[in-house]
Formats: C-alpha cells, structure tokens, sequence
C-alpha cells in the first residue's frame, strides 16, 4: 500500500509538469522580451536547483518519497538551506512555466504541483524523522522548500 501510493504520487507529479510544459499558451499577459527572459531564466534556475539537489543526495537518492533503507540523512549543499531542493527546484521551474505559459490553466497547474509536493514532502518527513534521530533538530533549523520558511516547531 505504502510503494503504490509513492509510485502514485510521483506518476501525479509528472503528470502535473508535463501538462504545465504541453499545454497551449494562454493571453493573461503579454509575452514581451522581458517576461520570455524571466520565464526562462526562472526555468533555468529551477533546473539547476533541483539537479543539484538530485547530486547532493548521492547514495538518499530515490524517486520515492519512501526514504531508502540505511541511508544517510543529508544537510549539507542545498540541504543545508531547504529541506527538499528537488521540490523547491521543480516548483521554481514551474514558475518559469507559468510565466511563460500565461494561462489560468498554467496558475492551477502549479497550484496543483505545490499541493502535491506539499502533502509528499510531509509524509517524507514523518518517514524521515522515524528513520533519523536527528531529523527533528534539523528540520526545526532549515526550511522546507524556501531558507527559513516552513520550519518543523519543536
């Protein structure tokens, strides 16, 4: 029960950032040069925080949030500024997507994708704070997907 509500949740969140990439362009507002910048220079950025939060993870790393048996609790890089940089990195790629795509589909979409990752970083950490000691201090310390918001309380 526990593996197919993981696989669940991640298929859900691919789903959410393929439709944010595949669906039509929207007119909310108009795509000049300096708005096609930011959504791209957002997208980028999203991009390279969470391929370095996948890096940071090493031997942790998984697609589940079911974390991997014996595996070491990491709070060092990225880890050491927000609890879950891969979530932060899709979720500020997203912004980029919403941006450029301009669209009130696009604004619920990523709505839906912060739920999500919401709701799976949660139960991450319910896991993580059983299987580490030491998760509770950490998370009390560092933010869950921006620096110092989304503190765990003691």
């Amino acid at each position: 029960m526990k593996r197919s509500l993981a696989a669940g949740l991640v298929a859900v969140q691919l789903l959410l950032i393929a439709a944010l990439v595949l669906i039509p362009n929207g007119t909310l507002w108009p795509l000049f040069p300096g708005v096609l910048t930011l959504g791209i220079l957002l997208g980028i950025a999203g991009l390279m925080v969470a391929i370095l939060g996948v890096l940071g993870l090493g031997p942790a790393l998984t697609a589940s949030p079911i974390p991997r048996d014996r595996a070491p609790l990491i709070t060092g890089g990225l880890y050491g500024w927000v609890r879950h940089p891969i979530y932060t990195g899709l979720l500020l790629g997203g912004v980029g997507l919403v941006v450029l795509g301009a669209s009130a589909s696009h604004l619920a979409l990523w709505l839906g994708l912060f739920l999500l990752l919401a709701v799976k970083s949660r139960w991450e950490e319910r896991m993580l704070l059983d299987e580490h000691p030491l998760y509770r201090d950490y998370a009390a310390d560092v933010g869950r997907f921006v620096p110092g918001v989304g503190k765990l309380r003691q």
